[in-house]
């Protein structure tokens, strides 16, 4: 089946001051959504998922990766990423996050941005106007606290029962006073390893 798509939905959060100090910068985070049919609906259960995926997935990060750049101004201001799915009430969890969870899809951000962490993620079933949260780490380092960010917003229409909604956040940055430390402070502190045990 090939990629339906009804509807393509931007959000942007400029953030100018936070906790009542101004930002040295803007901190800008984007999101770029795809409401997209879901192309098992109405199959029932449906157990080789891998060939849709393969003819879904990579236009679908063809179509959303340069959108989300163009939004936030080009791969050079994204610090921050992630992507989410909210699979429509008929569907599975697992339609959703088998489109965001394949390399086809996210390697196309991840190569986009010469990213280098993982692509933190959401993956549910609801209904429409239900909260699409995108949660976000550095690009390049996941133990940057700073950048642990949450992008959250919703889409009244969508999804529809028979929808899936994906989509991808950057941010331009991390929270403009950042001051709670990254994971290797602790880590030093605390004379742990990566894995959070006592160091030897």
């Amino acid at each position: 089946m090939s990629l339906q798509i009804r509807k393509i939905v931007r959000y942007i959060d400029e953030t100018l001051i936070e906790g009542g100090k101004a930002a040295e910068r803007p901190w800008i985070m984007v999101a770029v959504a795809v409401v997209m049919k879901n192309p098992w609906a109405g199959q029932g259960f449906v157990e080789d998922l891998r060939t849709t995926i393969l003819e879904v997935a990579p236009p679908l990060g063809e179509i959303m990766v340069p959108d989300l750049l163009a939004t936030i101004g080009g791969a050079d201001k994204v610090e921050a990423y992630g992507k989410a799915a909210v699979v429509g009430v008929n569907g599975e969890v697992e339609h959703g996050s088998g489109i965001i969870h394949t390399l086809r899809f996210g390697n196309q951000y991840r190569v986009a941005v010469e990213g280098k962490s993982f692509l933190s993620f959401t993956n549910k079933r609801a209904g429409p106007g239900t909260a699409i949260t995108i949660p976000m780490m550095h690009k390049d380092d996941a133990g940057f606290r700073a950048h642990y960010l949450t992008h959250e917003f919703h889409i009244p229409d969508a999804p529809a029962a028979d929808e899936i909604v994906i989509a991808l956040g950057a941010a331009s940055s991390g929270r403009p006073h950042h001051r709670i430390g990254d994971r290797y402070q602790d880590m030093e502190e605390m004379q742990v390893d990566q894995t959070g045990k006592p160091a030897e």
